[in-house]
Parts: C-alpha cells; structure tokens; sequence
C-alpha cells in the first residue's frame, strides 16, 4: 500500500484560511438563526461577505499585539482565538460568556488574548488605539497596535485626530478600514467629499495602501507587510479592505438604500467561493464536506454550551462598574 503523500505546508496554510473564513460565516448564520428564535436578543451586525479581512489580517498580528474592534467584530474575535462557547455564551447573556454575558454582540472582549472589544460607538476605539500605542512606544516594546473600523468612522473627529496624533508620533498603529461602501445606510459618496480613503489618510503623512478586502490571500499579503512596517519603527499604516457585507447593517435594517442587483453582483464574488476555486484550479485537495461537518459539530456544542449557562446573579451585578482596588 502506497503512502498518501503529505499536504505541503503552503496548502495547509491556505486550507486554514478557507475554513476560517467557512467558520466565521457558519457562525453569525447560527447566530442569525438563534435571533430569529428570541435566544439572542439586543443588537446583532453580521460581516457575511467580509469573512476574508478577519481570516487574512489577524495571522499577521502576534500573540501580544493589541487589537480593538467594531460592532462588527464576531469574525475578528473567532480570528483572534476566543473560543466559540465563550463567544456564543455571551450572545445567549450567560455569565459563562466572555464578558459574563454583559456584553453581548457589540462588547466582545478578552484581555488574555488582547482583544480590546468591539465598541458600538463608531470611531470609539481609534483614540483608545493611539493611547495603547502610545504606551507600547513608551515601554520601548515592538508590539503593534491594531484597529478596526468601517469607512464611516473615517468621518468622525476621532478618526482626524488620531490619525494626526498617530503619525506625528510616530506610533506604532495599525489603521484597517474595513470599507464595506455603506456607513450603516448611508453610501461613502453621500458622507464624505473625499471617497479615496488612501488619499484621506495620506494627508496626515503616513504609508496608506488599498486592497481587494474579497481575496483573503491579498488580505493577508498586504496586511503582513504593513504589520511589518509598523513594527520597524516607521510609525502608523493605514490599510483599506475594499469589502461588501451581503446582509443588512442589523437585524433591524429594512436596507432600503442600495438595491438587490448591487448585493447579488457582490455576492458573486464571494470571498469563500472564490477562495475554494483558486484552491481547487491550483490542484489544492480539499474536503469541504468534512469542513462543514466538523464545524456543524463545533456550533452545535457551542450552543449546547451557551443553552445550558446561567444568567449573572443579580447580586453580582453591581461589579465591575467602577474600578475594584487590588488588595
């Protein structure tokens, strides 16, 4: 009997990057299923169709890098490492969550893994991202800053100002703008006299580039060379991950503003179909019915987990309100 030949590494590699982005789009499906049912409650902002930023950005970053997030930030957090139970424990409001259930969808969080939450004010995170910055250059660490937002925040006060600061500073920041077109219902060129955001973000004198945020290995390539900037000592990057989110801005999104036609010319460039045919013409063996299956079995007892947790005690919920003295 012939030995089944290993899979190179480089394969493994790029299998990797499909199941994450297979993963993160299984997830918020589930988590889209569960609202409907009233398991989930409050707010929910799903990233189908911007699976390849989270999948192609995060492995560039390492273990103590920083990164802070947007409402929509379940792709980034799966990416980053926090475990799905906990992830799916704190949609349910169960204390077994990542945040004791306090948080729910737009307040993920994990400071083990520095993962410094979503934030569900937009722009919010970009000042406590220079100030993170600002302590690691100060500390004389090569750590890296990095933090997402969506196009719209590019036309907040916070944007300017940390841009500003980040670049006079020299800062070791990463700015990744996940431009999905839409500031919630309000199209880029409706919001914003300068839609080349590059531009915007060369005005402040720092190195800006723009990618095709649907092709996760272009994520990944000009993600990895910006980290690698920033680390050098070269001061703040700016990246644009040109995306599209097929759902709705919410659950509560009648998404009157752009049409079907435009959402289906999108949704054909899938970034997980595509990826799958780049592998698949590139001779890549993959089982994708195994994928699927192993992670209908990670959901399901992700699920089964956040089902069986249990509400924080009501005395315990004046905790964490204000800060605790440590003995």
């Amino acid at each position: 009997m012939k030995p089944v030949p290993a899979t190179p590494a480089a394969d493994l590699a790029d299998i990797a990057l499909l199941r994450q982005m297979m993963r993160i789009r299984r997830f918020e499906e589930r988590c889209a299923q569960l609202y409907g049912t009233g398991q989930i409650r409050g707010f929910l902002h799903l990233s189908i169709g911007q699976e390849a930023v989270a999948a192609g950005a995060l492995p560039a970053l390492r273990d103590d890098d920083s990164v802070l997030s947007t409402y929509r930030e379940h792709g980034h957090a799966l990416a980053r490492g926090l475990p799905m139970p906990a992830l799916m424990a704190e949609m349910f409001g169960r204390q077994q969550g990542c945040c004791r259930g306090r948080g729910g969808s737009m307040h993920l969080f994990d400071a083990g893994r520095r993962f410094f939450g979503g934030n569900a004010i937009v722009a919010g995170a970009l000042p406590v991202a220079a100030g993170m910055a600002l302590a690691e250059q100060l500390r004389g660490t090569d750590r890296v800053v990095a933090c997402f937002f969506g196009e719209g925040a590019m036309a907040e006060g916070e944007f300017h100002e940390t841009a500003n600061l980040a670049a006079l500073w020299r800062l070791p920041l990463l700015l990744l703008c996940e431009n999905n077109l839409y500031a919630m219902g309000t199209a880029l060129a409706r919001s914003e006299s300068q839609t080349d955001l590059c531009e915007k973000a060369r005005s402040y004198r720092m190195e800006a580039l723009s990618v095709d945020g649907m092709d996760v290995a272009a994520v990944a390539v000009a993600t990895q060379q910006a980290v690698a900037r920033v680390r050098s000592g070269a001061g703040p990057v700016f990246v644009e991950y040109r995306t599209y989110r097929f759902r709705a801005h919410s659950m509560f999104d009648a998404e009157r503003y752009r049409s079907k036609a435009e959402v289906e010319t999108w949704k054909a460039r899938c970034p997980i179909a595509a990826w799958q045919r780049r592998l698949a013409e590139r001779g890549v063996a993959i089982d994708v019915d195994a994928i699927e299956r192993e992670l209908g079995a990670e959901l399901d007892a992700a699920v089964a987990f956040a089902e069986a947790g249990t509400p924080e005690p009501l005395e315990a919920l004046g905790r964490h309100l204000t800060a605790e003295a440590t003995p």
